[in-house]
């Protein structure tokens, strides 16, 4: 067989590919499955769909991705369009997801309970909520500046607190790029600084219309903020993230402005019944003492003051006279004391005492002088003994009595004949003092 008749593997993908794409049923797939292999990556997605007889490889490129409202997990059920092809470095089939959507639940809401979800582990709905001040001097509000939102808010606070100076920062309330216009002027409010509250809404809609406020941009956005936001977002019955998260929630944008401020006519009405109280309470205070006073003038002592140091004379002098009682007798008792210890010191005089110890010092003194004689007597008569003994030992002794030394140049003592040589120079020590001898002859005893 021709070898021409044979097909490469990339001209039959080729052409695999070319039926996949040009079938009108395979160019728009409406497919369920669940969700399999999926890992988060930074552009493109790729995972598979399954059911619980087959399983197809699927993509999704980074622009479609971007439009999912939800965070799509392991296992998830799900709905997709997409178109079906082939991929032909590999030779598989698979699916180009273009749109997808929880199975049973929106996407939006999906994506609300899982964003709702995360906040709470982080812990964002535990943060303290920062108060909104009574008596606001200016307040922003960030608001579409086309809506009805802004003119209800005007109208509260004009018939309610006048004198505080609204200021609008106008966003973009729905559609893309929405959230990023908020929280955009969120940053501006908080650089500015100087705002007491800050009131974010919009009117009501659909879930779609107020998903700006349930990004997560926001929700930090407004968790962020060094000043106290109040938010009102859609209907009562509506409930966003950004509610969740906001200092004060408020169902309407009018309770919102009723919220961030006071009643003007109210709080100077309360301010005419505290002065009205003040002064009441400072007119019966002044009453009472000009009572006291009153009384206090009554008395015999402010009338006749110097009754007051009378009796305060009178003990100044009883005092004075204690005073010199008690110096007197305390002078006597101490000079009787003293005259106690004069004479218990004569009686017992240390004088006796001394001449008693020194008789005992010199009685030991002669006592000890006797003993030191005694002993030295003892020893000297010792010495003599020892003394007599080691002359009767001396070899002087010896040489006294006719014996003599001999020893050779070296200084060696000769005790034996063979110690001897003929013609040996021999030192001989006698008792006077020393001879020197030549040997001559050597002749050994036999019985010695």
């Amino acid at each position: 067989m021709d070898n021409e008749q044979y097909l490469t593997v990339t001209a039959l993908s080729q052409y695999l590919k070319r039926k996949f794409d040009v079938d009108p049923y395979l160019g728009h797939v409406y497919l369920m499955g669940e969700i399999s292999n999926f890992r988060l990556r930074p552009a493109h997605q790729y995972f598979s769909l399954k059911d619980d007889k087959a399983k197809i490889s699927a993509i999704m490129f980074k622009s479609n991705f971007e439009k999912v409202k939800f965070k799509p997990e392991e296992g998830m059920k799900v709905l997709v369009q997409g178109r079906i092809s082939l991929y032909e470095p590999a030779g598989s089939y698979q699916i180009y997801v273009d749109t997808m959507e929880p199975a049973g639940l929106g996407a939006l809401y999906v994506a609300f309970e899982q964003l709702k979800k995360k906040l709470s582990q982080q812990g964002v709905f535990d943060l303290p909520k920062k108060p909104i001040p009574q008596f606001p001097k200016r307040i922003a509000v960030v608001t579409s500046e086309s809506g009805a939102v802004i003119h209800d808010i005007m109208t509260t606070v004009a018939r309610r607190f006048p004198i505080v100076q609204l200021v609008l920062y106008p966003a973009q309330v729905q559609g893309d790029g929405a959230a990023e216009t908020i929280v955009e002027q969120l940053r501006r409010i908080n650089e500015d600084g100087n705002f007491d509250t800050i009131i974010i809404g919009r009117g009501g809609g659909s879930i779609e219309d107020l998903w700006p406020f349930n990004e997560e941009i926001v929700a930090q956005a407004i968790v962020q903020s060094q000043i106290p936001v109040i938010s009102s977002v859609g209907h009562e019955t509506d409930t966003t993230i950004a509610d969740l998260v906001a200092d004060l929630r408020a169902a309407t944008p009018t309770a919102a402005a009723e919220l961030a401020t006071p009643v003007l006519s109210e709080t100077l009405q309360h301010l005419q019944d505290l002065h009205t109280r003040l002064y009441s309470a400072q007119n019966n205070l002044i009453a009472q003492y000009q009572d006291r006073v009153q009384n206090l003038s009554q008395n015999v002592f402010l009338q006749h003051p110097e009754r007051i140091y009378e009796v305060y004379l009178q003990k100044v002098d009883g005092l004075e006279n204690r005073l010199s009682q008690n110096l007197a007798n305390s002078l006597n008792r101490s000079k009787t004391e003293l005259i106690q210890y004069a004479n218990r010191l004569v009686r017992v005089s240390p004088r006796d005492q001394i001449y008693s110890y020194n008789n005992q010092v010199n009685r030991q003194y002669q006592i000890l002088i006797n003993n030191i004689n005694k002993i030295i007597n003892k020893n000297r008569n010792v010495f003599n003994s020892q003394v007599a003994t080691l002359d009767s030992l001396s070899p002087l002794k010896t040489l006294s009595r006719g014996f003599a030394i001999p020893t050779n140049q070296k200084g060696r003592v000769l005790t034996k004949a063979s110690d001897y040589q003929v013609d040996q120079t021999v030192n001989l020590r006698v008792r006077d003092g020393n001879v020197k001898l030549i040997t001559k002859e050597i002749s050994e005893d036999n019985n010695g």
